[in-house]
């Protein structure tokens, strides 16, 4: 072998070395660049993941969404809870304050000037009808008058003939003691016209008229009587009654008499509308039905305006006790998910349906007792839309 090819070989060689080193120093660093390309794809992946875990059960609703819905956003906070068993009742009248009034004497309706409905004053005319009773009883009342006057006339000569010693002091005492027999006649009869609503004296003009008068202030809420018709003594011809107060009569089951006694507290709840009213049970039947098993119970209520109207259906909350609670939501806010009950807990981006656990309640309140903390805002009334809204959203998911 000469130099030359000597040269060649060693040429070759250092060239093959070269390519061997190129090529491991390839293989070493391309490991490590798909180590790094692998570490930031799963480094995006865990950010996505990170993000979405973050929007992960949120509803989201904006603030112009939040009011065209109608959704209030309420705080949870400590609320004072009266607890109470309700019952059904109805608002009833005031028999205490209601009167069937009668003419007291029988005539022909001369006159009405009160009408269905109509607001009166004590003693107002309502009507007026001729009575012969009327008019026979103030004759009497004319007549023992006029005994009295003679009687009174009488007693005056005796007196002055025996003061002449002309008669006997026995003839003025007999005079004396019919002047006193006519006066009580002439009052009882004058009684017996009071009695009937007809006071006064007789005379010609218009002495068989009966006024029928109002006895309390109050409202007419039955009217049978017309004009020209006959009605007797005892006929219901006007129902009135004093709507400043009613009677709120209840159902009681037996269970529950150990419970309502008189005195106890309860609240008035109008089937028709969000009044409510507070009142006292005034009476508890001591009979129970025995069909219903249950018994009756009052409570009086007070009815400023006549907005509690007689017929009313109500329902009638027994408060049994009552106590502050830390943490409370609007009744209305709590929802069944799953078989859970939820309050909507309100986020940055809309609400969250938050898990909670309930304790105590009134009619309005409930207690919080897990799964929120003071101060934190719900979704009170509408909550249901964001119910209706997170079913949608499930559905597209599975979807």
């Amino acid at each position: 072998m000469n130099k030359q090819q000597t040269r060649i070989i060693v040429i070759m060689l250092a060239i093959a070395l070269a390519l061997a080193a190129f090529v491991m120093l390839r293989d070493r660093a391309q490991p490590a660049g798909d180590e790094h390309d692998e570490h930031a794809e799963q480094g995006e992946h865990a950010e996505d993941k990170e993000a979405a875990h973050a929007d992960e059960g949120v509803i989201h609703f904006t603030p112009n969404q939040i009011t065209v819905a109608g959704i209030t956003v309420a705080t949870a906070g400590p609320k004072h809870l009266d607890t109470f068993i309700r019952m059904p009742g109805q608002i009833a009248l005031n028999e205490d304050r209601t009167a069937h009034v009668t003419p007291r004497a029988a005539g022909s309706v001369r006159d009405v000037s009160a009408d269905l409905g109509q607001q009166v004053r004590k003693d107002q005319v309502l009507a007026s009808i001729a009575s012969a009773d009327i008019a026979g009883q103030r004759g009497a009342l004319t007549a023992a008058q006029k005994r009295v006057d003679y009687a009174r006339r009488n007693v005056a000569t005796e007196r002055t003939l025996w003061e002449e010693k002309i008669t006997a002091r026995q003839d003025l005492l007999k005079a004396e003691q019919e002047l006193v027999e006519a006066e009580v006649a002439r009052d009882t009869v004058r009684q017996q016209l009071q009695a009937l609503g007809a006071a006064g004296g007789g005379g010609s003009g218009g002495s068989n008229l009966l006024a029928i008068r109002a006895p309390f202030d109050g409202i007419i809420v039955e009217k049978h009587i017309t004009l020209g018709e006959v009605v007797g003594a005892d006929t219901r011809v006007f129902t009135l009654t004093d709507l400043s107060t009613v009677w709120a009569d209840v159902v009681v089951p037996a269970r529950d008499l150990d419970i309502v006694r008189v005195g106890t507290t309860a609240v008035i709840r109008s089937i028709a509308s969000d009044t409510t009213a507070p009142g006292k049970v005034s009476f508890v039947s001591s009979l129970v039905g025995e069909a219903s098993r249950s018994a009756k119970a009052r409570v009086v209520l007070a009815n400023p305006g006549a907005a509690w109207r007689p017929g009313l259906a109500v329902n009638v909350d027994i408060v049994t006790g009552s106590s502050d609670v830390p943490v409370a939501v609007a009744r209305e806010a709590i929802q069944t998910v799953d078989t859970r009950q939820v309050v909507y807990k309100r986020v940055k981006e809309g609400f969250i349906a938050q898990p909670v656990s309930t304790g105590r309640a009134d009619g309005r309140f409930i207690e919080i007792t897990a799964g929120l903390n003071p101060g934190d805002t719900y979704a009170a009334s509408g909550s249901f839309t964001i119910k209706a809204e997170q079913g949608k959203g499930e559905a597209s998911h599975e979807h």
